[in-house]
């Protein structure tokens, strides 16, 4: 299958395309890893880059949101993405008999998975945030293309797919206000270039203005089995009526889209990193703490360091289960060098590392980040301190031993 005319051909053709998707022999791991993985990182990236790098602006002021808080929204967003495909996909499944439908798993994934194409295409809009009410329009265009696709692949009279497809809508809109939630629990608080990889090659690269952004299918391919393996488990634990085993397979199949093969580092080895001072800066407050749901888990450490009107708040902060999608859709050239009358902002590559440094040019406030290879965040944000001290205050956490750490397995 061709990706690229795949897209095209359920966009712009839906009812001559839906036969043949149905004609189609498929499993949970090939349409993850071969489609939707690679469609869904489109509006994950594209919402970090626009929300993050680009920022939006209007009434004399111009708005951008931290960097790790943008990786990690940007995480969090692509992980329950495919969460909410395959949860939909069970809904589908399961209201085929009320609609006079034939019950199929694999056609309920695959009508959710391609019938998303117009609102993951759609989620591109997010590279710029004021356009990113056309991307909303976009994803309108997905309930169509479900509409067209339930009579091919559910095998529903065609005179009731308009009632199945509101049935649908309306259970995904719950299933997204649940995973929403969920989402801001685990969150802390110019174009498309080209999609390279399509014809068979390991890595998928998708190039935008501020450089590119790859995803090894390798790593997918592991994700995707473990992923259906999960699934088997679940829809067994259904059958047999045991909640508990269910709750527990669907906390492994996300567990094993985030990528997650061990938990997070444990909080209080962060916490033994920040040291007491930072030179004349005295800590005066340092805490740790870890959070899980529904199998993917993080940590983090953070103290506060001030001297007089001098004032740095150093954190590290593990993505733990959301660290194998943190490196698949890390970034392969990313750089940026701003300057305005007031500010200084750079973003640039250390070896594996991604680096951005942030600061007033009155010396009023300053920020460094770290992005470690292993998934890892190192944070320094200072008040009325000098650039090169809150960078050196980052290095001086010993960034290659944090990257050598290993994170416990999972039980």
């Amino acid at each position: 299958m061709n990706l690229v005319q795949r897209v095209q051909d359920i966009l712009l053709r839906p009812t001559t395309t839906w036969p043949a998707i149905e004609q189609e022999p498929a499993d949970v791991a090939s349409l993850y890893t071969r489609y939707v993985l690679i469609l869904a990182a489109i509006p994950a990236v594209a919402g970090f880059i626009g929300m993050t790098l680009i920022g939006v602006g209007g009434f004399g002021m111009h708005i951008r949101v931290p960097f790790m808080w943008g990786l990690t929204n940007m995480v969090v967003s692509y992980v329950l993405s495919l969460v909410m495909v395959f949860v939909i996909a069970l809904i589908v499944d399961a209201l085929a008999p009320n609609f006079g439908g034939t019950k199929s798993q694999i056609n309920a994934l695959k009508l959710v998975a391609y019938g998303a194409t117009a609102g993951f295409v759609g989620g591109i809009f997010g590279l710029i945030p004021s356009l990113s009410v056309l991307g909303l329009l976009a994803a309108l265009y997905s309930i169509y293309l479900v509409y067209t696709g339930l009579p091919v692949l559910m095998k529903c009279p065609p005179g009731k797919a308009a009632g199945y497809t509101a049935v649908v809508v309306v259970c995904g809109i719950v299933a997204g206000i649940v995973i929403g939630a969920i989402s801001a629990a685990v969150t802390p608080s110019r174009g498309l270039g080209r999609m390279g990889g399509m014809h068979g090659e390991r890595d998928v690269t998708i190039t935008t203005p501020k450089g590119e952004v790859t995803l090894d299918t390798s790593k997918l391919d592991e994700m995707a089995k473990r992923m259906e393996e999960a699934g088997k488990r679940m829809e067994a634990a259904q059958k047999s009526g045991d909640s508990a085993a269910a709750g527990k397979a669907m906390s492994e199949m996300v567990g094993a889209m985030a990528g997650a093969t061990g938990e997070a580092l444990p909080p209080q080895e962060l916490k033994a990193l920040l040291p007491e001072s930072l030179g004349s800066l005295r800590r005066d407050s340092i805490e740790a703490q870890s959070n899980q749901a529904m199998g993917v888990a993080g940590s983090s450490a953070k103290a506060r360091y001030t001297d007089g009107s001098q004032r740095v708040d150093l954190s590290i902060t593990d993505l733990g289960g959301m660290a194998g999608i943190a490196a698949l859709a890390g970034w392969a050239g990313t750089t940026l060098d701003k300057e305005t009358d007031t500010a200084i902002e750079r973003v640039y590559k250390q070896g594996n590392r991604t680096v951005r440094e942030k600061h007033r040019k009155d010396g009023s406030h300053g920020e460094v980040t770290v992005l470690l290879a292993n998934g890892v965040v190192v944070e320094a944000d200072g008040r009325k301190v000098e650039p090169a001290a809150l960078k050196a205050i980052v290095e001086g956490l010993d960034l290659a031993r944090l990257e050598s750490m290993k994170r416990p397995a999972k039980s």
